[in-house]
C-alpha cells in the first residue's frame, strides 16, 4: 500500500505532537544534571561557522537512528537502552523534532528536542564554544 503524500509542515507538526519539547533551559538543566544525553545534529560546517555546546554528542543526522538503536551493532555507548534519554539539537529545532521523532519510533519513548534549536541556545546565554556568529545567516544552513 502506498502512503498519501503529505507535506513536510504536515510531517512536522506530527512529529511535534509526540514530543514534549523543551526549552534551552530545560535542556540545560536535564543535560547538566546528567539525566539526559544532548545530540547535536548539525553538519560539521555548521558547528564550525556557529560554534558548539560543550560536552554534548556530536552525532550528525545521517546517522542518528544507527548509534542510538539499542539493537544496532553500530550504536554508541550512550544508547544504554530504549529507555534513555536523549535531547536533540539543531540549528533552528526542525530538523531535531524530525530527528526525536524517529528516535521515538526506534522506541526511544523519551527522546526529544530544543524549542529554537542551537540558535535559541546561544541566544539565551548557555555555554558554547567556537566561532562567532557570521555577519549574515548562511542560507544553505536554514
Amino acid at each position: 500500500m502506498v502512503n498519501a503524500p503529505r507535506s513536510i509542515d504536515r510531517m512536522l507538526a506530527e512529529a511535534r505532537r509526540r514530543l514534549v519539547r523543551l526549552t534551552p533551559g530545560e535542556a540545560y538543566r536535564e543535560f547538566v544534571e546528567g539525566e539526559a544525553v544532548l545530540v547535536d545534529i548539525r553538519p560539521q560546517a555548521q558547528r564550525a561557522a556557529e560554534g558548539e555546546i560543550p560536552g554534548s554528542l556530536i552525532v550528525e543526522r545521517n546517522v542518528l537512528e544507527w548509534r542510538f538503536d539499542p539493537a544496532s551493532p553500530s550504536r554508541l555507548p550512550e544508547a544504554t537502552g530504549y529507555g534513555a534519554r536523549v535531547i536533540v539539537i539543531c540549528a533552528e529545532g526542525y530538523t531535531s523534532s524530525l530527528a526525536a521523532a524517529s528516535l521515538q519510533d526506534l522506541g526511544l519513548s523519551r527522546a526529544t528536542d530544543v524549542i529554537g534549536g542551537y540558535r535559541a541556545w546561544r541566544a539565551v546565554g548557555l555555554p558554547t564554544t567556537g566561532a562567532p556568529w557570521p555577519a549574515e545567516p548562511d542560507p544553505t544552513c536554514l
